[in-house]
């Protein structure tokens, strides 16, 4: 099984997080290295990851058309989601 981490940059649908994994890539003839970025649906069961989340992806099987890997576990929250949770639990 493949891991891969990268950041949530959405969380809008339902059981579901777009994770965007940056890596670099060396070029061929100039052998300059260049960033690649890469988009990944993922299924996340709870729906505990938001925005700005760093989170470990793992390879598994087809979930539906596009999502092919599941959120296995967070890396680091993003701070303006902490933030929003103290508030909340502070009201």
């Amino acid at each position: 099984m493949r891991k891969i981490k990268g950041t949530v940059v959405s969380s809008n649908m339902q059981k579901t997080v777009v994770v965007e994994v940056n890596r670099l890539k060396k070029h061929e003839k100039y052998l300059k290295y260049h960033r690649v970025t890469r988009k990944f649906k993922a299924h996340d069961e709870k729906g505990e990851f938001k925005k700005g989340d760093v989170v470990i992806l793992e390879e598994t099987r087809p979930f539906s058309k596009e999502k092919r890997w599941r959120v296995v576990k967070l890396v680091s929250r993003h701070e303006a989601n902490e933030d929003k949770e103290e508030d909340e639990q502070n009201i």
